[in-house]
């Protein structure tokens, strides 16, 4: 078992909560990135994720080597396509949208990725990625062309969570899409974890302090905040570490 996971179940077994900070290389200039990742270091952040739904080839492996001269923090790939897979990272977020059928993300790309993965010193976590409602479409949705999960219906995203737990998974990842008009409701965070024994994600949607309480008390053992960021650098004043 590497570190990024081992380390992750080490948090939870201590009653710790993870929050990863989440880029996306098509909105973050590389001049940018000190000041960003200052700010991110002086959070109680404990990960970097980097990708993005449609991102050019190159410009992925620039951003995390950037990253990475100016952060300790653990540099994690969650990438949107096999281009944005660079050795730069520390790890990487093998995602298989389980939540749709669409066989290119369940496992057409994946297939694709072993050639760059092969000779690779990358951390490969196989996570199963579960797209939730949240009131508009997408960018995941519109690129992968499937439908989210329905919000409603609570016990179908219980049973294909689990379900990825049992082909292998050892994350699984409850996303309710990047700029989500509601985050992934903790109704479903709590089942979704009651029902599982690995490590649970939850992103999409989160704005506030409170939200990520929330997505803590019922069950989030790391939370993923990408757009809030974007949009409000100021919600890092925040999230400080004590």
């Amino acid at each position: 078992m590497k570190a990024i996971y081992k380390n992750i179940l080490r948090s939870i077994s201590e009653e710790k909560k993870g929050l990863a900070v989440l880029i996306d290389p098509d909105k973050m200039p590389i001049e940018k990135v000190f000041g960003f990742i200052e700010k991110v270091n002086q959070s109680i952040a404990t990960h970097i994720f980097v990708g993005g739904s449609t991102v050019d080839d190159t410009t992925t492996a620039i951003l995390v080597a950037t990253i990475n001269t100016h952060t300790k923090l653990p540099v994690v790939l969650f990438p949107g396509d096999v281009s944005q897979i660079t050795n730069h990272a520390d790890a990487l977020l093998f995602l298989s949208l389980i939540s749709g059928d669409n066989p290119e993300y369940l496992i057409g790309k994946h297939v694709r990725a072993v050639s760059k993965l092969r000779d690779s010193n990358l951390e490969v976590i196989p996570t199963g990625y579960l797209l939730i409602e949240n009131g508009k479409q997408t960018s995941v949705e519109k690129v992968t062309q499937t439908k989210p999960l329905a919000r409603d219906n609570v016990q179908e995203i219980v049973d294909t969570a689990i379900a990825g737990e049992l082909l292998g998974m050892q994350l699984i990842y409850l996303e309710a899409g990047s700029g989500a008009l509601q985050p992934v409701p903790t109704e479903i965070i709590s089942f979704v974890k009651q029902a599982l024994s690995i490590p649970l994600i939850v992103g999409g949607g989160i704005r506030t302090k409170q939200q990520l309480k929330n997505a803590y008390d019922f069950g989030a053992d790391l939370v993923v905040i990408g757009t809030a960021f974007e949009d409000d650098e100021a919600f890092f004043d925040e999230l400080k570490k004590k």
